[in-house]
């Protein structure tokens, strides 16, 4: 089931008791454009749930690509369906509602995954781009190149810790504090993940081509919160 940006979203249902997934901490307010969407499509505006999904979806869909491959466009459309039941009775700010939109997209992929553990996996071949030695360089190569295609792929290739602190908050737009909500892990233990996952992608993209002028560029600033 492909589930993209412009395809149709699933209703909002009417509003149930508080949510489990959902943080306890103040409401989002309307100070900022993102907040009142989540304020409006909580209270049932559907273009604001629509607007939410714009501007969400990219970047869960690039986490769930580093977590179950080709499967990610199905667990998206399962997390959307659950975010779409469960708004109305969400309680939280902005930066909470990133947070609990990718700790959503991560169950249904660890779901995603336990369903094809007995299948063989196949292999994505990223061991034979390795295979060259890379030369010395500082994470601020992987900091400018992190939305490619190819960078992606990269990231999906690190450990698993190193991999979903990356994505969550280079990707996904995450601060430390909301990346360990996500992870059930500390803000610390957070920051020293993606530290150590940032060198591991910089020395690897040293490698590669240079980045070419269509490409996104990550400001840094975005991992020192």
């Amino acid at each position: 089931m492909k589930h993209q940006a412009t395809g149709t979203l699933p209703p909002l249902p009417p509003r149930k008791g508080t949510t489990r997934d959902a943080p306890v901490t103040e409401p989002a307010t309307e100070g900022d454009e993102l907040g009142a969407r989540i304020v409006a499509a909580a209270a049932g505006d559907e273009d604001a749930f629509a607007t939410l999904y714009r501007t969400l979806q990219p970047r869960l869909l690039r986490y769930a690509v580093s977590l179950v491959g080709q499967d990610a466009e199905d667990v998206t459309a399962e997390a959307w369906l659950q975010i779409a039941r469960d708004i109305r009775s969400f309680s939280g700010d902005t930066d909470a509602f990133r947070g609990w939109t990718a700790r959503i997209v991560r169950n249904r992929a660890l779901d995603q995954l336990r369903a094809r553990a007995r299948r063989p996996v196949q292999s994505t071949g990223l061991d034979e781009i390795f295979d060259a030695k890379a030369p010395d360089n500082t994470e601020d190569l992987a900091v400018e190149r992190i939305f490619t295609d190819a960078a992606i792929a990269l990231i999906a290739s690190l450990p698993r810790d190193q991999r979903e602190a990356v994505m969550l908050r280079a990707v996904v737009g995450l601060d430390a504090k909301s990346a360990g909500l996500v992870l059930g892990k500390s803000a610390a233990a957070v920051r020293v993940a993606a530290h150590r996952g940032l060198k591991n992608l910089g020395k690897r993209l040293a490698a590669t081509p240079a980045r070419s002028p269509g490409e996104t560029q990550l400001p840094p600033r975005a991992l020192n919160q």
